[in-house]
Formats: C-alpha cells, sequence, structure tokens
C-alpha cells in the first residue's frame, strides 16, 4: 500500500473517532449541567480543555458560555476538534483514497458530512443539540460497523484500526485528566455530595456505565473508575484493551518491531500502575496522563516514520502537546 493512501486511510478512522467521541462529551455535559446545582464551578470549560484547545478557544471567545463551547465544538470551522472540521477532515483524507474501500463507507462518510454541515449552518440550538449529538454519534458508529461489516482484512483496514485505537486512547486520558482533577481528594466540599454523579458522567462520556456496573458491581468510586478505564483488558475503550489492539494490528504489518516495542513499553506503564496511588494524588495522576500522552505522541511519530514519512522529518517528543491532538495532521492531501 502506498504511503499517502495509508497515511490518509489513518487520518481518516482518527477524525471519525474525534467526532464521535466530541460528540458524548458535549451530549453527557448537556445532562449532567441539568442534574447539579447551578451554583456548582464546573460549567462548560472543562470540555475545551479535554479537547487541548484553550488557546484557540480564547482567541475567538472570551468566556466559557455554553452557547460559545458548543459553538466551537460542534460547528467552528477553524477548531481541528470540532465535530465538523473533523468530519470534513475525514471526508477529505477518504475522497482521495476511496478507490480503496468498498463504496457504502465512502457515501456514509459524505453523508454523514453533508448532514452535520446542514444542520450546523442552521445553528446548534439547545432545542435541537440532542437530537443532533444523536445523530453524529450513529453516524460515527454505522461507519464503523460497515467498515467491521464490509472492508477486507488487509492494510487498508489495519491502518483505520490504527488510527482509531490511537485517537481513542488519547480522548480517554483527556477525560480522565480533566474530570479527575476537579473529583480527587482536594475538591471544594461543595462537590462531595455530587461525586458520584460526576463519576458517573465520565464513565458515560466513554459508553462505559453500563459496563462497570456489570463487571465492578459497586457503586461509582473513584479509584473504581480510574482502574477500570485505565487498566481493563475486556473494555473496548479502557487504555489498556486499546493499547492491547493497537499491538494486535501491527503484527499484520510489515517492519513493525519499533512501534509495536513503544507501544509495548507504553501499555505496561499502564497495567503496571499504582492505581491507589494515582487516585489519593491528583499530581500523581497529572504527571502520570502526561506520561502517557508522551507516549501516544511517540507511537504516532514512530507509525508516521515507518510508513508515512521519512524518519528524519519527525520530531522528537519532549511533553505532552496540550493545545492541540498530538501529531494532528495537516490537511494537504489534494
Amino acid at each position: 500500500m502506498l504511503s499517502r493512501v495509508a497515511e490518509n486511510l489513518y487520518w481518516m478512522a482518527r477524525y471519525i473517532e474525534r467526532a464521535e467521541d466530541t460528540a458524548r462529551l458535549l451530549s453527557v455535559n448537556s445532562h449532567l449541567m441539568l442534574d447539579l446545582p447551578r451554583h456548582l464551578p464546573l460549567g462548560w470549560g472543562p470540555l475545551i480543555e479535554m479537547t487541548g484547545t484553550l488557546e484557540a478557544f480564547r482567541e475567538r471567545h472570551g468566556d466559557f458560555d455554553e452557547r460559545s463551547v458548543v459553538h466551537f465544538l460542534c460547528a467552528d470551522t477553524q477548531s481541528g476538534s470540532s465535530i465538523l472540521s473533523a468530519l470534513a477532515s475525514a471526508r477529505e483524507n477518504l475522497r482521495t483514497t476511496r478507490d480503496v474501500v468498498p463504496r457504502e463507507i465512502w457515501e456514509e462518510v459524505n453523508q454523514l458530512y453533508l448532514s452535520v454541515a446542514d444542520q450546523a449552518e442552521n445553528g446548534v440550538s439547545p432545542r435541537r443539540r440532542d437530537a443532533f449529538l444523536k445523530s453524529v454519534i450513529r453516524g460515527c458508529q454505522t461507519l464503523t460497523g460497515l467498515i467491521e461489516g464490509t472492508l477486507s482484512h488487509g492494510p487498508a483496514r489495519t491502518f483505520i484500526e490504527l488510527g482509531r485505537q490511537l485517537e481513542r486512547v488519547d480522548m480517554t486520558t483527556r477525560i480522565v485528566d480533566v474530570r479527575s482533577a476537579s473529583l480527587l481528594p482536594q475538591n471544594p466540599e461543595e462537590l462531595l455530595p455530587f461525586e458520584n454523579l460526576q463519576w458517573m458522567s465520565v464513565l458515560k462520556s466513554l459508553t462505559a456505565y453500563q459496563m462497570y456496573r456489570q463487571q465492578v458491581r459497586l457503586r461509582v468510586r473513584g479509584p473504581d473508575v480510574l482502574r477500570f478505564l485505565l487498566q481493563d483488558p475486556n473494555l473496548p475503550r479502557s487504555i489498556a484493551c486499546s493499547l492491547e489492539t493497537l499491538g494486535h494490528e501491527l503484527q499484520l504489518l510489515p517492519r513493525q518491531d519499533r512501534v509495536a516495542a513503544t507501544v509495548s513499553l507504553v501499555r505496561a506503564d499502564v497495567v503496571d500502575a499504582d492505581i491507589q496511588a494515582l487516585a489519593h494524588s491528583p499530581s500523581k495522576l497529572h504527571a502520570f496522563v502526561d506520561e502517557l500522552q508522551i507516549g501516544f505522541a511517540a507511537i504516532h511519530d514512530t507509525l508516521s516514520a515507518t510508513y508515512f514519512v521519512s524518519a528524519d522529518s519527525i520530531p522528537h517528543v519532549t511533553q505532552r502537546q496540550t493545545q492541540s491532538h498530538a501529531g494532528d495532521q495537516d490537511i494537504d492531501d489534494d
């Protein structure tokens, strides 16, 4: 497979996963705001922190009010983390390589983008928001199902899966990092009565609440949620499970030794982490997540150097990229 084709498929999958995860975040936060008293200091700002776009947001908005945040994450064409921009990028990446996937996949990506663009043009009002976000989530899930059910097992499918899993672990760690900052021991007293409700929102952001109740069988507590989202081997959206899938997919490719070794190192850090220590020290958890983010960026860089571009053009990752998703693509695929 040509490196440009592989790279486009990889990024198409990352952007589809990003659109779905962003829609989930907005949906869960909307419902959480209805359940919590208005005086609690949560609001909409944490969503911008999760997507790593604080600087870009502040350039165009003064306050983290509901309207500004929702527009920025749904319909802002200048934000690479908005749902509309992510789907536009996914569509453009697939447009130039659509001959390697079944036609139905291209048609679904194209239709999803056009539908979201049309709805975004009319504005995502509070009354229409829930239906809008559900349509994005279901559209992305439909695409995942089409890929699983129609695309032959081969390099194209492998690079799509690599992109999906790497974007997934990136978003999961961002959610854990930002939400835990206000929920672990040093949180204000007025938040304590609603701690259970907020940890439930973390699980729901990752569609993990029901699986948590089935497998953990305890009330929703911070340490148990962290262990479940970081280390559970069976939850599709846990860090350990996604990295395991990444390693498995890499075995199907040639010259995968360096990338696979990087994935193994990061996964070992996750599996061996002392969750109790992290759960009782927000600073330790934040530092741990920073290290994971550096590891994810290293996986992306090694993957790019091996399969997409020359190794000389890949910068060495020395710190967490907090203002954008690690390794974000410049759209120049025409």
